[in-house]
Order: C-alpha cells, then sequence, then structure tokens
C-alpha cells in the first residue's frame, strides 16, 4: 500500500484530509492490507508469520467495527456496504 491509495482511502472515508484516526478510515485501511496479504497468500501458502499478521488484522478489524457499531449504528452499516464486507 503506497502513499497514493493511503490518500484516496482518506479522502474517501474520512472527514478531512487529516483525518486518519477515524474508526471508518482505520476500517477501510485495515480491508486495503487484508485484500493484499490475502492474494499475497495465494502465491506463499507457507508464509505462516504473514498469515499470523492477517489474522491479527482481521481480528483487530473486527474490533473496530464492534466499536462503530455501537457507537453509530448507520455509519456501521454505510461502511460495511461501502466495503463490501459482512456477507
Amino acid at each position: 500500500m503506497n502513499l497514493k491509495n493511503k490518500q484516496e482511502i482518506i479522502s474517501a472515508y474520512g472527514k478531512n484530509e487529516k483525518d486518519t484516526g477515524s474508526t471508518a478510515v482505520q476500517v477501510a485501511m485495515m480491508s486495503k492490507k487484508i485484500s493484499e496479504l490475502t492474494e499475497h497468500l495465494k502465491s506463499n501458502k507457507k508464509d505462516f508469520a504473514t498469515k499470523r499478521g492477517l489474522l491479527m488484522m482481521v481480528g483487530k478489524r473486527k474490533r473496530l467495527l464492534s466499536y462503530l457499531k455501537s457507537q453509530n449504528l448507520d455509519e456501521y452499516r454505510e461502511l460495511i456496504k461501502k466495503l463490501g464486507i459482512r456477507g
């Protein structure tokens, strides 16, 4: 993930250009990283360190989504629809 991709995600999901800490931006960044690592693991099946990192990232994204769901249900629903995750 390069700087250009990060800036695109921030502008799409953040409240302004400097908003890197909001829950929606963090979840969107993790989703991008998770998809990249998934592609990597398809061709490198024995890369167990990456697999562990991927599982930890999925867990962290799950916790952030749970937090967002408890705080703002409408924003949560909109975010999962935009990202195409959870069903």
